[in-house]
């Protein structure tokens, strides 16, 4: 989300869609996920005090769920906790359903217990606005910050103008002969 909170943090809001996909499109999300966190990473001109992760859970079904392997889960979790360069200061979650209880249940033994201490589940939009401006959210959630729809129009945009850089990431292999100790799965 564009702009900073007052303690300097950036909102990341996360809203999945409505669609039927295949198990193995799962991939391509977390992937797509971190592409744009590499953006951000990129772009980022100020020094920020962490991240907030806003999660709407509205459109998450059990047909959504049965889709994500344990596996998959595992090693996105590990490498979004391990090895990528944020500090998840906040997690807010909204529009819950008895489902995200079991969806939670499934993926806390993956998260650090640090991070699960900092996630907030929200009954309704006014118990985010205690934690969260207001105006930095998109229009649709009561916010200032754009619509859904010109946000994710810009960040479209702001991905088809990294093409070349991707490309050359997909190029840059680690050597793994070259490190040392045992291998870690």
């Amino acid at each position: 989300m564009p702009g900073l909170t007052p303690n300097g943090r950036r909102i990341t809001f996360i809203r999945g869609i409505d669609c039927d996909f295949q198990p193995s499109q799962v991939n391509d999300a977390m992937k797509v996920a971190l592409m744009i966190g590499d953006v951000r990473l990129l772009e980022e001109s100020v020094g920020i005090a962490g991240d907030i992760f806003i999660l709407d859970a509205a459109v998450a079904t059990a047909t959504h769920f049965a889709k994500f392997s344990p596996a998959v889960v595992k090693k996105f979790l590990i490498c979004v906790q391990e090895a990528y360069p944020v500090k998840v200061k906040e997690v807010h979650v909204i529009n819950i359903s008895p489902l995200v209880d079991t969806i939670f249940k499934f993926v806390r033994p993956f998260v650090k217990e640090k991070i699960i201490n900092r996630i907030t589940f929200h009954n309704d939009m006014e118990s985010l606005y205690k934690s969260v401006p207001k105006d930095l959210l998109p229009e649709e959630y009561g916010g200032k910050a754009g619509s859904i729809v010109e946000l994710t129009q810009m960040w479209k945009k702001k991905m088809a103008e990294y093409t070349g850089w991707f490309k050359e990431q997909e190029e840059k292999k680690a050597n793994e002969s070259l490190r040392p100790g045992s291998p870690k799965t």
